[in-house]
């Protein structure tokens, strides 16, 4: 698999893939923005560090890191629209702490995923909102995401490589 051109230097600190060293704190936002949802969390560090540096790895995350501490994360799964030849991701999850929201965290995990999909011959990336989270369908099109015809809604980016 070709690695990321990544780490990202960012006004906040940086933006790398995750390390196995990483799966705690990626376990505690995860937590985080389950609660949030109104989810019960079941993660466990074993079953992420299976998913993401298992033999086959079944998701991709990316980390914003300042003074050594993680402060977000933006997980993909693999896509495919078959009859095209197209491969794709998905966003499926986007998370900044709290107190780090507004400073371009969000922001600096998406462009990281563009680059991640690009690097692994994706043609799209895709990512789904619940339907009254007006703040967060508005923050993906300022990005450039088009809304699709889906409920809850969609949204997907075209990726050029």
């Amino acid at each position: 698999m070709k690695q990321l051109p990544l780490p990202l230097p960012t006004s906040f600190g940086v933006i790398r893939r995750a390390r196995p060293t990483d799966i705690e704190q990626i376990v505690q936002m995860v937590t985080q923005l389950a609660k949030h949802h109104g989810d019960k969390p079941t993660i466990t560090r074993e079953a992420l560090a299976r998913d993401l540096f298992g033999e086959i790895p079944w998701i991709f995350v990316v980390v914003a890191e300042t003074d050594d501490k993680l402060i977000g994360y933006a997980a993909m799964c693999r896509l495919t629209r078959l009859q095209f030849g197209a491969r794709g991701m998905d966003m499926h999850h986007l998370f900044t702490e709290g107190q780090f929201r507004g400073q371009g965290v969000g922001r600096g995990l998406v462009e990281a995923c563009k680059i991640e999909a690009i690097t692994l011959s994706c043609s799209y990336l895709t990512v789904g909102t619940h339907p009254e989270n007006h703040e967060a369908q508005a923050f993906y099109t300022s990005l450039g995401f088009e809304r699709r015809d889906a409920h809850p809604p969609r949204f997907s980016i075209r990726l050029v490589s």
